[in-house]
């Protein structure tokens, strides 16, 4: 018989005042995708410690399918640069001609720059969670390994460093590549490393590519 809660064992929860909201707002207004990096290491025990912190983003069914692969060897790293610029050509190739003069001067991939490479995979059905939650809608492991890139992301960005998500990529050629388990769902490759720039306001956006829009752009009411 499961041991009942009680609530007196519990610690209080953090009172947020507006101070730290502003602060939270500004983390999430200064997060940007970073696609040039300063050359300086980032230090190991610190990529740890955002990682922990990744872990605390939600998972269906407390499952935690998202699985980090540091990529060191140079071989590799070049092998996925490799699948990058295969990639990169078709999608230039598939812009019309105005779209690719603008796209053709966009640096898409921190490879050469960024001190530390990331790839993120899934695994779509961990035995962890017992499968709760995710019976009709199995594609929640990778919804919830997302949200464990999104809060990597907050973190790093709050500790000084820029991640920049590199989705031009071939999945079969990366998960060959790292030789990761051919079951895994390719999430994404993460350059992450220090900024040479800070801003404000999307590269995308400064560039003309396109802008953000306000929430009730996207809202319905039913």
């Amino acid at each position: 018989m499961r041991e009942k809660l009680d609530s007196s064992r519990l610690p209080s929860a953090p009172v947020f005042d507006d101070a730290f909201r502003t602060q939270l707002r500004d983390l999430f207004r200064w997060r940007r995708d970073v696609r040039h990096f300063r050359r300086e290491p980032v230090p190991a025990e610190l990529l740890e410690e955002l990682l922990d912190m990744a872990t605390l983003a939600p998972s269906v069914g407390l499952s935690e399918p998202w699985r980090f692969v540091t990529v060191d060897d140079p071989a590799r790293r070049a092998a996925v640069r490799s699948s990058f610029e295969v990639c990169n050509a078709q999608a230039l190739a598939g812009q019309d001609a105005e779209r690719a003069v603008l796209y053709a001067r966009l640096k898409l991939a921190g490879f050469d720059e960024a001190p530390c490479h990331l790839a993120v995979f899934a695994e779509p059905n961990p035995q962890q969670g017992h499968g709760l939650g995710r019976g009709t809608m199995p594609e929640t492991t990778a919804y919830s390994t997302v949200m464990a890139v999104h809060t990597l992301w907050l973190a790093a960005r709050a500790a000084g460093l820029g991640l920049g998500w590199v989705s031009i990529l071939d999945p079969v050629a990366v998960t060959s590549v790292l030789d990761v388990p051919s079951g895994w769902t390719f999430i994404g490759y993460f350059c992450i490393g220090y900024s040479k720039l800070d801003t404000d306001v999307p590269e995308l956006e400064r560039v003309g590519w396109d802008h953000r829009r306000p929430a009730k752009t996207f809202l319905m009411r039913r």
